[in-house]
């Protein structure tokens, strides 16, 4: 307890990491932590959720512009038990239960400054190339990124904050509140904390849509008022907005496309009423074509999202409180063994009825 930065830390000796090593090599291999700064924390990890840009990781070997170059630690989604903490640190002690913010932004750059460290240019994030992820017995980490979690918020409550940070931060940046009536496209796992988030923010009614009549059964038991089953094909979109609009009974306020592809997001433009907004959120296609001019010339506000800022605290008060429930979205659960990690990364990729996998350490 409370050493500083140049004290000799302790470390396990033989702390365990699941390494990417190349496309579709996964590997538990020993993982040397780095010495405990007085600011940071050493955190015994205890729940890792399984994303979709890890499973693109280890499938492909790289996810939108960033490209696995060396092996590297996975996970992101994460909280745990804090283990020590270093000289300068108030705030935590050596058992507490946290959840892990995973980026860290720089605070020196005008993004930082102005309060959006979401879009740093430094930003060393959780399994995002080069930076080593949380998927290990032990990492170290700043600890204004560790956010305790009250008594009856769960460990996997917590690792469900990353996540439910991006639904929340879309509610935010689309300024979702009792008075909007919400679309949300796509019932993936982003999709479902987004129609919660939704609903915590106070919107009277939302209608999910999808083309997996499995993922809208489960929108449906979570609590969406609406679900629509849609095609692939852009022709269909004409009849598909009139079903959607019909299906909600009363205009669409604010549409969340959390799928990100040509036809999600035409489909919100053309079904969101003149004067509201699309927030994009999902990343399916790098570049889309899609209606613009009909959308500007009824002023639908157009925003994106990258990640999200300043949303544990609120996760966790959702959570505590009962607003959001997000245990029914944990449908599959693993240890830590090779053949566990292997097993709950091809679940994950199968998709069907698996919605959030966990991992138990």
């Amino acid at each position: 307890m409370g050493k500083g930065a140049n004290a000799v830390s302790y470390e396990p000796t033989e702390n365990m990491a699941a390494w990417l090593l190349g496309v579709g090599n996964l590997k538990i291999q020993p993982f040397k932590l780095p010495p405990l700064g007085s600011h940071d924390v050493r955190v015994s990890m205890k729940a890792i959720g399984i994303c979709g840009s890890d499973v693109h990781y280890l499938k492909h070997g790289r996810c939108g512009d960033y490209i696995v170059k060396e092996p590297m630690v996975i996970g992101h989604e994460c909280a745990g038990i804090i283990e020590e903490v270093g000289s300068e640190v108030k705030t935590l002690v050596a058992g507490d239960r946290v959840a892990l913010e995973p980026g860290v932004s720089c605070w020196r750059c005008s993004h930082c400054k102005e309060g959006s460290y979401n879009l740093c240019d430094e930003m060393k994030f959780f399994a995002t190339p080069p930076i080593h992820g949380s998927l290990a017995n032990q990492i170290v980490h700043p600890a204004n990124l560790c956010f305790k979690l009250p008594e009856n918020v769960s460990l996997e409550e917590g690792a469900m904050c990353e996540p439910l940070s991006v639904g929340v931060y879309a509610c935010r940046r689309a300024n979702i509140s009792p008075e909007t009536n919400v679309l949300v496209l796509g019932a993936g796992p982003i999709g479902l904390v987004s129609m919660l988030s939704a609903r915590a923010f106070g919107a009277p009614r939302v209608v999910v849509v999808d083309v997996d009549d499995q993922r809208l059964a489960f929108a449906k038991k979570l609590g969406a008022d609406a679900i629509v089953k849609v095609s692939l094909k852009m022709e269909d979109v004409e009849s598909e907005v009139e079903n959607i609009k019909a299906a909600l009974g009363v205009g669409i306020d604010v549409s969340l496309d959390c799928a990100g592809f040509n036809k999600t997001m035409t489909t919100a433009l053309r079904a969101t009423r003149s004067g509201g907004k699309v927030c994009l959120v999902g990343m399916g296609h790098c570049e889309m074509t899609v209606p613009l001019t009909p959308a500007a010339a009824r002023e639908v506000d157009i925003v994106g999202i990258f990640r999200y800022k300043n949303t544990w605290p609120q996760c966790i008060e959702f959570l505590r409180s009962g607003k959001i429930d997000v245990k029914p979205l944990i449908t599959h659960r693993f240890g830590f063994t090779q053949k566990e990690v292997e097993d709950a990364f091809e679940t994950s990729a199968r998709g069907g009825n698996a919605i959030k996998v966990m991992f138990n350490l």
